[in-house]
C-alpha cells in the first residue's frame, strides 16, 4: 500500500465493523426484531443492513415497502435491542486502537463517518478508548442521504479542512466503499463484514481482515 500512502495526508474512518467490532451485535438486534414481528429472513439477510441507516434498512430486510414513520418506529426498535445487546460490552477491531493512537502521534487528521446516530457514536467511541481521537465525527444525524451517497464522507473531509482525495477511508461494506468512492477517497476495504473480492468491485484500492501491525504511512 506505499503508494496508497504518498498521496494520504488525513484518515477517515466508517465506525461499525471499522472501529468497533459490532457486527454480532448488530445482527442479534436485526434477529430479535424480525423474530418479533414473526418474520422468517433469509440467512443473510443482515448483509442488506451493512453500512445503511436503520431507518433506510428496515423495508429491505423485511422485503416490503413500509411508510416512513413505520419504517422509524421500527428502527427505534431496533436500536433498543441493539443497546440491550452491546450493554454485554463492545470490542475494538483487532490493531484499532494502536493504529488511531499511532496516527495521533504522527499529527495525522482523522475523522469518522458513520451511518450510526449519534446517540451512539460518543458512547460507543469513549468505550474503546479513542473518542478524542477525531478532529471530526459525522453521522447519521448531519447528513441528509445515507451511504452510498457520499455525503458523510465529504463532511467528513470538510471537517477536517482536507481535500477528499487526499483521504484514505476505512470501510466494511460494499455501500460504504462506494460512498467514500464517490466523495473521491482512497479506500481500504476491512474484511470484517463483506470478502475481499466484494469490496474490491465496490471499489477499494486494498483490503485488509484488520489493523494488526499496520503503520503510517501506509
Amino acid at each position: 500500500m506505499t503508494g496508497l500512502a504518498r498521496a494520504a495526508e488525513a484518515v477517515v474512518f466508517d465506525m461499525d465493523g471499522v472501529l468497533i467490532d459490532s457486527g454480532a451485535h448488530h445482527r442479534a438486534a436485526w434477529r430479535a426484531l424480525l423474530d418479533e414481528l414473526g418474520v422468517e429472513p433469509a440467512p443473510d439477510f443482515w448483509r442488506l443492513t451493512i453500512g445503511r441507516p436503520a431507518e433506510e434498512a428496515v423495508p429491505l430486510v423485511l422485503g416490503a415497502d413500509v411508510s416512513p414513520d413505520q419504517a422509524w418506529r421500527l428502527a427505534y426498535r431496533k436500536r433498543q435491542h441493539y443497546v440491550r445487546f452491546a450493554s454485554r460490552g463492545m470490542q475494538p477491531v483487532p490493531g484499532v486502537t494502536a493504529f488511531v493512537e499511532r496516527l495521533a502521534r504522527a499529527g495525522v487528521p482523522c475523522a469518522v463517518a458513520t451511518s450510526a446516530s449519534s446517540t451512539d457514536v460518543y458512547d460507543l467511541l469513549a468505550e474503546i478508548g479513542v473518542a478524542t481521537r477525531f478532529g471530526a465525527i459525522v453521522t447519521a444525524d448531519d447528513v441528509r442521504f445515507g451511504k452510498p451517497h457520499p455525503e458523510v464522507y465529504v463532511r467528513a473531509a470538510r471537517a477536517i479542512a482536507k481535500d477528499p482525495a487526499r483521504c484514505v477511508a476505512f470501510e466494511d461494506s460494499v455501500v460504504g466503499v462506494q460512498a467514500a468512492r464517490a466523495a473521491g477517497m482512497t479506500v481500504i476495504g476491512v474484511t470484517t463484514a463483506y470478502l475481499e473480492d466484494e469490496l474490491r468491485q465496490a471499489g477499494a484500492a486494498a483490503t485488509i481482515p484488520s489493523f494488526e501491525g499496520l503503520g503510517w504511512p501506509l
